[in-house]
C-alpha cells in the first residue's frame, strides 16, 4: 500500500469545485490521511460521500491519482455478472457428474473470466449482493468462494499464474458434491447427522475426481480435500493439523466460511455481515490461518469505507474511517454526528444497505 502523495487543506472555493469534478473518477492507491489511516482504498469509484470524507480529511486528489472508469459496454448489474458465472459454473458440475469434464483450458477460457468479472463491481455491497446465495445455491456458493479467494489471493501479493491457481482450486473445491444425491444435496432443511455425514464426503469425492487428472495443478484436488480442514485439527475430513494443510486450503476456508455464513439459506437467513467479520476474528485463534483471516477481516472493512450502513438502533449512516487496531469498529457518520463504535459497545452494524 503507498501513502498518498499529497497531503494538504482544501480551503478555496476552486477546491471545492475541483472535488465535485472528481466524481465518477476511480482512484489509482489506497488514500491515507495525515495519521495514516485509510479514508478510501483503492480502485473505488468516487461519489459525493467520498468527496465529503476528502474534504473533512484535509486530502488532496490531483489527476494522476485517478483513473477512468472502466468503459461500460452494457448495462451489467452485478446479479446478471453473478447469474452468467454461475450458469458457466452449472454447466462444470453437469459436465463432471456426466463423466465428460471440461479441460482446465476451457475452463480458463470460460469460466475463470467470468469470476474476474465479479471482482470488478465498484463497491463492497453491490459485490456481496451479486455473491447473496439467492437460487442455485450449491453452484453460486461456488463462484462466491472463488471470487471471495481470487480477492484475498489478490491481497496476499499472488502472482499471476498462482492466483489463477487459486481462482480455478476455489471454483471446483466442492465438485465432489456431484457424487451426492440430489435429495441430500438440495434439501430444503437441516441435514440430520446420517445426511450430514454423506454431504462430508464431497470432500474426499473431490479429490478422487481431480487428482485422477493430469491436466491439473496438484494444489487443485488438495483444496478439494482439505477446505473443511481446521488449524486446531478439528475439521474434516482427517482432522489434520494447520501445518499439513495446503496454502491455497487455508485460502478457501476463509472464503467458504464467509460467503456460507453470509447466505441466505432455507432453515435460517443471512447472518448480518458485522457477526461475520467479529466470528472469523475469533476463528482466527485457533481455526482459521490467522494471517489471513485478519487480512480478509481488515480488508472487507476497507473496502466498506462509504458505504451505507443500518446500526443496530436502526439509524442509517456512513462507514467514513476504519481504525487499524479494530476494524469491525468504525467511524460512522449519522447525519451530522459521529459514532465511534469502538466508544458505543452497543452500537454496532448490523448489515450494509448501500
Amino acid at each position: 500500500m503507498t501513502l498518498l502523495h499529497y497531503i494538504t487543506k482544501q480551503r478555496s472555493e476552486g477546491g471545492r469545485e475541483m472535488l465535485a469534478s472528481l466524481i465518477g473518477n476511480v482512484v489509482k492507491n489506497d488514500v491515507f490521511n495525515e495519521q495514516g489511516l485509510l479514508v478510501i482504498p483503492a480502485n473505488t469509484k468516487l461519489s459525493e460521500i467520498h468527496i465529503d470524507m476528502i474534504k473533512k480529511h484535509g486530502v488532496t486528489i490531483l489527476p494522476h491519482h485517478l483513473k477512468a472508469p472502466a468503459p461500460k459496454l452494457a448495462p451489467k448489474t452485478n446479479d446478471v455478472v453473478v447469474s452468467h458465472a454461475t450458469e458457466e459454473m452449472k454447466d462444470v458440475f453437469v459436465r463432471f457428474r456426466a463423466g465428460e469434464a471440461p479441460s482446465v483450458s476451457e475452463m480458463k477460457t470460460n469460466l475463470i473470466p467470468t469470476i474476474q468479472e465479479a471482482i470488478e463491481f465498484p463497491t463492497l455491497f453491490g459485490l456481496l449482493s451479486g455473491l447473496q446465495a439467492k437460487d442455485d445455491y450449491t453452484f453460486r456458493h461456488n463462484i462466491g468462494v472463488a471470487v471471495i479467494s481470487t480477492m484475498i489471493g489478490k491481497w496476499l501479493g499472488l502472482d499471476s499464474d498462482k492466483l489463477q491457481t487459486l481462482t480455478l482450486a476455489a471454483a471446483l473445491h466442492d465438485i465432489g458434491k456431484v457424487k451426492i444425491e440430489d435429495d441430500i444435496l438440495n434439501k430444503p432443511g437441516k441435514f440430520t447427522d446420517e445426511e450430514y455425514g454423506l454431504m462430508k464426503r464431497h470432500t474426499t469425492y473431490g479429490h478422487e475426481i481431480l487428482s485422477g487428472r493430469n491436466d491439473l495443478p496438484p494444489e487443485v484436488p488438495l483444496v478439494a480435500l482439505q477446505h473443511h480442514e481446521r488449524l486446531d485439527g478439528r475439521g474434516y475430513p482427517f482432522g489434520i493439523s494447520g501445518d499439513k494443510m495446503t496454502y491455497n486450503s487455508k485460502i478457501v476456508a476463509v472464503a467458504d466460511v464467509f460467503h456460507a455464513m453470509t447466505s441466505n439459506r432455507v432453515y435460517r437467513g443471512e447472518i448480518p455481515f458485522y457477526k461475520v467479520l467479529l466470528q472469523m476474528k475469533e476463528d482466527a485463534f485457533g481455526k482459521m490461518d490467522p494471517f489471513i483471516c485478519n487480512l480478509f477481516v481488515h480488508r472487507m472493512m476497507e473496502m466498506s469505507i462509504g458505504s451505507e450502513v443500518l446500526l443496530s438502533n436502526q439509524a442509517t449512516g456512513n462507514i467514513v474511517l476504519v481504525f487499524p487496531d479494530d476494524p469491525i469498529h468504525p467511524l460512522v457518520q449519522v447525519d451530522n454526528q459521529f459514532y465511534d463504535l469502538r466508544q458505543h459497545s452497543q452500537i454496532y452494524i448490523e448489515r450494509l444497505v448501500g
